[in-house]
C-alpha cells in the first residue's frame, strides 16, 4: 500500500462504518453536513484528501468527538483476524 494513501484509506473506511453505524446513506450524510455525496464517496473510497474544516463537519454531523473519526483500531483489529486465519 502506498504510504501517502495509506491514512487516506484507513480513514475512507473508518468514515463508512461509522455513517453506516448511524443509518446513513451518502447522501444523507451529504445533505446534513453540507458535503456534496459524491465527494463523500470519493473520501470513503480514498481517492480525494479531506480537508481539517469537512473532517471536522461530518463529526459534528454524526455527532462525534472529530478524535473519534481518527480511531483506526478497530480497522486494525479486524485486519489481524483475517491475517491470523
Amino acid at each position: 500500500m502506498n504510504k501517502n494513501n495509506e491514512i487516506n484509506k484507513l480513514f475512507g473506511k473508518k468514515l463508512r462504518l461509522l455513517r453506516m453505524s448511524k443509518g446513513l446513506s451518502q447522501e444523507e450524510l451529504g445533505l446534513q453536513s453540507g458535503i456534496h455525496r459524491t465527494y463523500i464517496g470519493q473520501i470513503e473510497r480514498a481517492e480525494k484528501n479531506i480537508t481539517i474544516q469537512n473532517v471536522y463537519r461530518i463529526a459534528k454531523t454524526l455527532e462525534l468527538d472529530i478524535r473519534e473519526l481518527f480511531d483506526f483500531s478497530d480497522i486494525y483489529k479486524g485486519n489481524d483476524d483475517k491475517n491470523n486465519k
